[in-house]
């Protein structure tokens, strides 16, 4: 039985990260369950966007922007894409995503930077050609 935090959850990831997008990962997290899985799952639901996700204190596009930040910092490829893909329904914007990529150089490294710089054309080459 889902819990109401996890309702929230799934609706607010949908919203951020679209249907296509969490149809996918629901379709992949099944295939892939275990009883010792599904805890997890439920835990990044109900927390992540459930509880995180969608508290008052910031909009969706902030938290997309600072999620950005985060995925340079700790150099995840896959999860930039991601929140770079995501800026269509959180409403940041492409040049907003350039600043906070160049920003993360000072604090970051520019080599992590570079390798942000490079999902990011290449997520917007995609979109371009409709791969996205």
């Amino acid at each position: 039985m889902e819990s109401e935090r996890f309702k929230v959850g799934i609706a607010k990831r949908r919203k951020v990260l679209g249907d296509g997008y969490v149809n996918g990962a629901q379709k992949r997290a099944s295939a892939l369950a275990t009883e010792l899985t599904k805890p997890f799952q439920e835990l990044v639901t109900e927390s992540v966007w459930g509880h995180i996700w969608s508290r008052p204190g910031l909009d969706d596009r902030t938290r997309n922007l600072i999620n950005v930040a985060l995925m340079v910092s700790m150099n995840r490829p896959n999860e930039l894409r991601l929140y770079i893909k995501a800026r269509r329904n959180t409403g940041a914007t492409i040049e907003e995503i350039a600043e906070v990529i160049l920003h993360t150089s000072v604090y970051c490294g520019v080599p992590a930077a570079l390798e942000a710089f490079k999902e990011f054309d290449q997520v917007l080459a995609e979109e371009e050609a409709g791969r996205a």
